[in-house]
């Protein structure tokens, strides 16, 4: 059994074996970045068998352990104050308000969206889509060779629901899909599958929905940024889903003088993801220092706000400090706007917050910056290393959701904490929340209640 063997040949198995080893690694590394050309000969044959055989491990092990990735993992320390609640703690809101709670249900081991009535926190009507179905219409092209892996019924979170005046919900997967409108029962009305949609779901005065996306293929050359560069673009489309504008946030920046922004992070150092757009705000109303039409813009990994108006291409304004790593830009009245401060750093340890979270208000009037309600925020340990949502209303009151710990949270306008809600399962873990929007404005109450008098019954 144990035969000897020439030492030459042992040596040669393993050189062969290394020779192996490099050439399937490059087959590897050349699928995923898409480069599987070298001039006029396609390699695609060997590349796509290739990185089948290495995700195998991958596709074993979750098919075995079944993990949730949607479970929020040792989300806090044990003296933190919040450790041990579940769901709604506080006083119900005096004045007429919702929530629509985007939040993954662990004993369900589905996402849903909920609508709660603020004033007493009972769940008024839920929506459970069926993710799987709305997958099995999407045609497998390219930009969604991952989606029934990253966005199906197990894993799928509704992420930043809207609530249309038609009745219809609005949502996407915050991992990328296409970009889907429901009724009431959770039936699709539409899904627009043009580019992968992700981040914020606004609406305009004139009812067309404003959302971020990913351009498939990018339109920078693909001889420069690669096949994993992502391409962010600011996306315009009808309440019927079909897109009216379009536009590279990159390019933007190439037409804006800003290209450097793109391209000189360090030596030898080349980001694939140097904008994440990850709200867009448009604005209703002509002022002093915007018109209707124009967009803010929120870019993460620039730590940067934007101005731009559309009808020209122009970049109005840009803001770059004192916020960090920020999302959720909100106009307050017609000099002012808010911007949810992660005040995450990338120190040597990784990414991380710096204190606590902020909601930074711009004065244009003033050119200044201010902090809103920073000691409660602190008080209350808000610190979401990533995403986050805030909403100064009218009466000074403030909504936040503290996203990487499955909280929503609601002052007083004096600072004082209202409510907390915490999305605990009776299983006792804790899952991710998705983006939860608060109602509370006149249109937004005239909205509810059209939809609760409308909505039907959907037990069939």
């Amino acid at each position: 059994m144990f035969k000897k063997i020439e030492i030459w040949i042992l040596y040669l198995v393993i050189l062969l074996s290394i020779l192996f080893a490099i050439g399937f690694g490059v087959l590897v590394r050349q699928e995923i970045e898409g480069i599987t050309k070298a001039g006029s000969i396609d390699i695609s044959f060997l590349s796509k068998p290739a990185a089948y055989i290495a995700r195998l491990p991958e596709q074993v092990l979750v098919a075995i352990l079944k993990p949730n990735p949607l479970r929020v993992n040792d989300p806090w320390d044990e003296d933190r104050d919040f450790y041990n609640q579940s769901g709604f703690n506080g006083t119900p809101n005096s004045t007429n308000s919702y929530l629509l709670l985007s939040r993954y249900d662990g004993d369900l081991q589905e996402g849903l969206v909920e609508l709660i009535d603020l004033t007493n926190f009972k769940i008024l009507h839920t929506w459970n889509p069926d993710i799987d179905a709305y997958n099995d219409l999407v045609k497998q092209v390219d930009e969604f060779k991952y989606l029934e892996r990253d966005s199906n019924n197990f894993r799928s979170k509704q992420h930043h629901p809207k609530l249309l005046r038609d009745g219809g919900l609005l949502f996407h997967d915050s991992l990328g899909s296409p970009l889907r409108k429901i009724d009431a029962c959770s039936k699709l009305i539409f899904q627009n599958t043009h580019d992968i949609f992700h981040h914020s779901i606004e609406t305009d005065i004139d009812s067309n929905i404003w959302v971020p996306s990913d351009i498939y293929p990018q339109s920078l050359p693909i001889e420069k940024v690669g096949s994993e560069f992502e391409d962010n673009a600011v996306v315009k489309l009808s309440n019927e889903g079909e897109i009216l504008f379009e536009k590279s946030v990159s390019q933007i920046f190439i037409d804006n003088g800003l290209e450097h922004l793109l391209f000189s992070v360090g030596d030898d150092v080349f980001d694939v993801d140097p904008i994440h757009l990850n709200d867009i705000q448009p604005v209703n109303f002509n002022g002093e220092y915007w018109k209707k039409g124009d967009i803010f813009l929120s870019l993460r990994h620039q730590s940067m706000v934007l101005l731009y108006r559309p009808s020209t291409n122009k970049i109005i304004w840009k803001g770059s400090r004192p916020f960090f790593h920020q999302h959720d830009v909100d106009i307050l009245d017609d000099h002012r706007i808010s911007i949810f401060d992660n005040n995450s750093k990338n120190f040597v340890d990784g990414d991380v917050v710096d204190g606590h979270n902020e909601v930074i208000i711009y004065n244009f009037k003033t050119d200044k910056y201010s902090s809103y309600l920073k000691d409660s925020l602190a008080d209350n340990d808000v610190r979401t290393i990533t995403q986050g949502r805030s909403e100064i209303l009218q009466n000074g009151d403030l909504f936040i959701e503290d996203t990487n710990y499955a909280r929503t949270l609601y002052f007083n306008a004096d600072g004082s904490l209202r409510w907390t809600h915490v999305n605990r399962a009776d299983n006792q873990n804790i899952y991710i929340v998705a983006w939860s929007r608060i109602l509370y404005t006149q249109d937004d109450i005239q909205n509810v209640n059209s939809f609760l008098e409308n909505k039907g019954s959907c037990n069939e």
